[in-house]
């Protein structure tokens, strides 16, 4: 990785490398396709086999893992659609994992290197990532990875809010090979296992990433196999071009010019200051450039995102606009990312990231906001920018292992130009899904799912309203720990066109004995049983004023008790004079 000093600005381009042999005019267009469409399908096994093999919920359900597949230049050949925060960010942990054992001449057939260091994964240290290289005729010709959260690595807490620096978020592992050759290292998982507190869920979900590996590398080899590897380089260079062609004329098409917006976060996890960060979006012809070197410097507390998650940011917010197609290499292209050394946005030694997705998702909707000034219409109003992540854990008797429950909420999404806002996870969360009430208190039975409701009035008004938030009350049968991480509790989503924010999120605590307690961010709260956790999603932000929402649609709101009569009286008056109007006639 780049040496640099603190404070120095940083350009970040993507890997304009090209294969020395591949040649994109040489590749059909057909076959190209063919070899694209395989690459998708291989990284989709991949996938699929870490969701079949995995222990935890939080991979299997949830889907907070990345598979992908990259070229021996380390350029993404295929990514299989899980969470888009992680979108791009693997090509960082191959290369650093790779570049940690001796680089590409050291690595070997059967080879699995391990990978978690914050500023070179993207993520926090539980986020373990998994390289294996793929060969073809004894040649070098990419690599298959994966990266899952796995449920403890031995930070101070099972999960936290609070660390002021690395060394407290879990044991690091620098690009270290599990299997050399196909032969197991056991010393090394040795050392893993005994550095849990869940040691038979973090061995397997290893090994779940493993395999989801070995497909990954079975069916490149494969695809190669096939066409054979001239054919595939030059293919894979025609692909890579037709991705940079998409997202080029996406951008070509914004007026040039600077964009801005403000981000927010409540604190740091330490103090109970308020944070904001200005963002720039920079349009010049077909290039699109992100500057966040005016960002503040790194904070005490971990709610700092490492350089590889802040450039995924900014992907996915391209990305998610310039269409719809499975990217590659290629369209990342187009996309140059500034920031300053040692500042929230590109941590350094021994800067603390356990909470790198708090700033993340608050980066997202700053970008997004700033999109919204040059693609008017085209964009979104603001969700209420959070997950709403309750954890709950606790020893088994029997077992003498960690049990954990925790569960990320959907929240209100930002209303468009055209419709409602609906209630789903946050961009940077897209493909997650929620454990359902059932599959929750069969693997936690701790916990009891006590009631899950939409919020009345939670939707941010507008000519379109904002999603709704919702109420999730979790029941905790025995004592447990708490840790909560929930964000954006003093600054709503935001609206567009006249359109106003939703709800906050807030979490609440009832105790059994009466007392009722707000929480934002804590770690290892002790919770005597009976106590009810109740979790407040929150709403989307409107689009349109609220004067010009047609009177079906608010009467349907209130009929669903989406809205409450007050809540019409004060934002939708007009509704109610419309319903007086109808009756007198």
């Amino acid at each position: 990785m780049e040496s640099l000093a603190r404070g120095e600005r940083h350009l970040y381009r993507p890997h304009d490398r090209r294969s020395p042999q591949g040649s994109a005019a040489r590749a059909d267009v057909v076959t190209t396709q063919i070899v694209r469409n395989a690459l998708n399908s291989a990284a989709n096994q991949m996938k699929r086999v870490l969701i079949r093999t995995s222990v935890s919920p939080i991979i299997y359900e949830a889907y907070d893992f990345a598979v992908a597949l990259y070229d021996r230049e380390i350029r993404m050949l295929a990514q299989s659609p899980t969470l888009p925060a992680f979108m791009g960010t693997m090509s960082f942990c191959v290369e650093a994992a790779v570049e940690a054992v001796g680089g590409e001449a050291v690595v070997e057939p059967g080879d699995v290197i391990l990978y978690n260091i914050p500023y070179g994964s993207g993520s926090h240290a539980q986020d373990l990532a998994i390289v294996m290289p793929t060969f073809h005729e004894d040649e070098l010709v990419g690599y298959a990875a994966a990266k899952g959260h796995l449920a403890d690595i031995g930070a101070k807490n099972p999960y936290c809010s609070d660390t002021t620096d690395l060394f407290q978020e879990g044991v690091l592992l620098p690009g270290i090979k599990l299997y050399r050759r196909g032969v197991l290292v056991p010393d090394i998982l040795e050392i893993l296992v005994a550095n849990t507190r869940a040691p038979t869920a973090v061995e397997g979900d290893i090994m779940a990433e493993i395999a989801c590996c070995h497909a990954g590398v079975a069916e490149l080899a494969r695809i190669v196999e096939r066409f054979g590897l001239p054919v595939f380089r030059d293919c894979v260079e025609r692909m890579y071009e037709h991705g940079e062609a998409v997202v080029r004329d996406f951008v070509a098409q914004l007026p040039n010019g600077v964009y801005r917006a403000t981000g927010h976060l409540d604190n740091d996890g330490i103090d109970d200051e308020p944070i904001s960060f200005d963002v720039e979006l920079q349009v010049d012809g077909d290039l699109a450039r992100f500057d966040l070197s005016a960002v503040p410097d790194a904070v005490r507390g971990p709610l700092n995102c490492p350089l590889p998650s802040t450039v995924s940011a900014c992907r996915i917010v391209l990305s998610m606009l310039a269409g719809n197609e499975a990217p590659n290499e290629g369209h990342f292209r187009p996309l140059e990312v500034i920031s300053r050394v040692g500042s929230m946005f590109h941590p350094v030694l021994p800067q603390p990231c356990y909470m790198y997705g708090w700033p993340f998702m608050s980066l997202l909707e700053a970008l997004f906001e700033a999109l919204a000034v040059a693609l008017p219409g085209g964009v979104p109003s603001g969700t209420a920018g959070d997950l709403v992540a309750v954890g709950l854990y606790r020893y088994d008797e029997t077992s003498g292992e960690l049990q954990s429950a925790g569960t990320s909420v959907p929240v209100g999404g930002g209303a468009s130009a055209l419709a409602d806002g609906a209630t789903m996870f946050v961009p940077g969360l897209a493909m997650s899904q929620i454990p359902s009430a059932e599959l929750q208190e069969s693997k936690w039975p701790f916990v009891q799912v006590q009631s899950w409701e939409f919020l009345p009035d939670s939707g941010g008004p507008g000519q379109f309203r904002g999603g709704m938030g919702w109420e999730l009350q979790l029941r905790v049968r025995t004592e447990v720990e708490l840790i909560t991480v929930v964000e954006r509790t003093k600054v709503p989503s935001w609206g567009q066109a006249g359109g106003l924010p939703g709800q906050p999120n807030k979490v609440v605590l009832h105790y059994s004995d009466g007392r009722v307690t707000p929480t934002t961010k804590v770690t290892g709260l002790q919770l005597p049983a009976e106590t009810v956790v109740s979790i407040n999603a929150g709403g989307g932000g409107g689009y349109g004023r609220p004067a010009d929402r047609a009177i079906d649609a608010v009467h349907s709101d209130l009929d669903a008790g989406l809205v409450t009569e007050s809540h019409v009286r004060e934002f939708y008056a007009h509704a109610l004079t419309g319903a007086a109007s109808r009756a007198a006639d």
